[in-house]
């Protein structure tokens, strides 16, 4: 957990100077958007951006029984209208109780987008991301379970929509 707060602390703090007209618009603003996938079925976001670099919370839901709140630091690359982005992250995923005894299940999840944003007309955009994801806590909502949790790294596919005001 230690390497990871390093990590992201070293990736924002990389991120301050600004890099003119390369983000999702030159200058600051913000992107609203939904987007299918990635942190749930379908969540929606806001995108803080300056210049080059984002902050991007997106809430969302896999079944209407749980909710996703993901918070990543984005860096796009390049002038044009098609534009690289990567980040880094946190997910935090909260699923209710599906029976009697059980607790609210909760997992803490590393997120590190990495895609495609293409500006389709001014003030609107879509792009598709790949997240790899890495589990770091977990507290599974039956309480006798307590099997260890799996910490492969887990790509899941992101597709959005976004519009500037």
């Amino acid at each position: 957990m230690t390497r990871l707060v390093a990590i992201l602390v070293l990736f924002s703090t990389t991120l301050v100077g600004p890099l003119s007209a390369q983000g999702p618009d030159a200058g600051d603003g913000v992107r609203f958007g939904i987007s299918v996938g990635g942190i749930s079925t379908v969540a929606l976001s806001v995108e803080f951006f300056r210049d080059a670099r984002s902050i991007d919370i997106g809430i969302g839901t896999w079944s209407f029984r749980d909710v996703s709140v993901s918070t990543t630091v984005r860096q796009y690359f390049l002038g044009s209208d098609l534009k690289p982005v990567v980040g880094a992250g946190i997910w935090l995923a909260a699923a209710a109780p599906a029976a009697e005894g059980e607790r609210t299940g909760l997992a803490l999840v590393f997120r590190a987008p990495v895609g495609l944003n293409w500006a389709v007309a001014e003030n609107h955009a879509t792009g598709l991301l790949i997240n790899v994801n890495r589990g770091l806590w977990v507290r599974r909502s039956d309480p006798e379970d307590d099997l260890p949790m799996n910490r492969r790294l887990v790509p899941l596919p992101e597709l959005y929509y976004r519009v500037t005001r």
